[in-house]
């Protein structure tokens, strides 16, 4: 069996990691997998760029291109998650040369794939969808608009009053394009699965289930005295850990509820002992005043030391307002750190309510701050949320797991396109 999996990054970003994990699981049992991005030195065999010598000046270049029909919404939201997708790669020399039994789509949009192309290629095809791009008209998180339901226009998210504007364009050209075409949806959660079925474009379409997965051979528990001192931290406070990328500019990943749960939790015997730990950020100018330390690491691409810091943490929030999964969750999970987060989107899958961490009242800061303390303030409870914490994630967030579902699909999509 040969997969092609499509992607605009390897290893890096949240998708990048995703599908590098994916690929070397697949090889690990036995599929011979490959990966094509667009403009990245290729690696190995298996791990190709797109046929070009583009530089990855001119790669960031085109995904800015790709962005430029959105100067004409004067009106959006401040940084605005929205790919148009009206400009792509050719890539068809490079398909025909490695010549796929299957094309797996993961994050195309941003220059690299448009949607006229995935009909062309006269493969099975199967999607991975990591946010809801695939199924909007053009957003890759909503903001709960459900206009995707129907066929977009008049978008929200640019600020638009206009029933025929770019969202309502790009939808139309989607459902004209993939009409008829032998495609697949795998979908990270069961949230994500739900808004897709929901959806026009996809309401008739195959759509199978499989989270992502973690490395636990990487993330996993660690001494915490030990890795605190690595890492500089205190050996004695209560460490409560936040983290994604743009970590505190991006409002989807909530840590504009961050700053009011501390200021409560700040009222406890704790506070004193508690320390806010942030990665993926510097520090904000003009940071809020939470009532206790803060403490930036910056980004973090390294994963031996992402996972210490997992490890050095007592809790870890991630008060997401819209998640398609939530890989920061189960990598904390996997390091044996209960999570607190709000029972909403795709963390529901990953955050067993009191078991392995706390889904807090959507959208409660006060709540969020009562799951932070109630974490905290017990520690044979903490062990053994920590214990199942790793539990979960060796029961059902493994690669072998996400490998052998992944084939069971493809192996089942082949068998019915022969």
């Amino acid at each position: 069996m040969k997969v092609l999996h499509l992607n605009t990054s390897y290893g890096g970003t949240g998708s990048g990691k995703g599908v590098a994990w994916l690929h070397e699981a697949l090889k690990e049992a036995g599929v011979e997998s490959n990966v094509l991005v667009p403009g990245q030195k290729a690696v190995n065999e298996t791990i190709l760029k797109t046929p070009s010598n583009l530089s990855q000046k001119w790669n960031r270049l085109l995904y800015k291109i790709d962005k430029l029909p959105l100067k004409f919404y004067r009106n959006k939201v401040s940084h605005p998650s929205f790919s148009p997708g009206w400009i792509s790669r050719n890539i068809q020399q490079e398909i025909d040369r490695i010549n796929p039994d299957l094309i797996n789509l993961h994050w195309v949009c941003g220059g690299f794939v448009k949607p006229e192309q995935i009909a062309s290629w006269n493969k099975p095809l199967v999607w991975t969808l990591r946010d809801m791009w695939a199924f909007t008209g053009g957003c890759h998180y909503d903001r709960n608009c459900n206009k995707y339901q129907k066929s977009c226009g008049a978008c929200p998210i640019l600020g638009s009053h206009n029933d025929n504007d770019i969202s309502k364009q790009l939808w139309q050209r989607k459902a004209k394009s993939w009409q008829g075409i032998n495609l697949t949806l795998i979908v990270i959660s069961n949230w994500l699965a739900d808004c897709a079925r929901k959806s026009s474009l996809f309401k008739d379409s195959r759509i199978e289930i499989v989270h992502n997965a973690v490395d636990a051979s990487k993330f996993k528990p660690l001494p915490k005295n030990q890795v605190r001192e690595l890492l500089g931290l205190d050996l004695t406070h209560n460490l409560v850990l936040f983290g994604a990328l743009n970590a505190t500019g991006d409002p989807r990943k909530g840590f504009q509820y961050i700053t009011p749960a501390l200021q409560h939790l700040a009222k406890s015997s704790l506070a004193r002992n508690t320390e806010l730990v942030v990665f993926g950020s510097s520090e904000p100018e003009n940071a809020p005043d939470i009532g206790m330390k803060a403490t930036y690491l910056g980004t973090v691409n390294d994963e031996t030391k992402l996972a210490q810091i997992y490890a050095a943490a007592d809790v870890t929030l991630v008060p997401s307002v819209q998640e398609a999964f939530g890989k920061v969750a189960i990598e904390s999970l996997a390091c044996g750190t209960p999570v607190v987060s709000f029972d909403s989107t795709g963390l529901t899958d990953i955050i067993e309510h009191q078991k392995n961490g706390y889904r807090a009242n959507c959208f409660s800061s006060e709540d969020l701050a009562r799951g932070i303390l109630w974490v905290l303030e017990d520690e044979d409870r903490w062990q053994k949320l920590s214990h199942r914490a790793r539990q979960k994630v060796e029961e059902e967030f493994t690669l072998p797991i996400q490998a052998a579902a992944y084939i069971k699909i493809y192996e089942d999509i082949l068998q019915k396109s022969t």
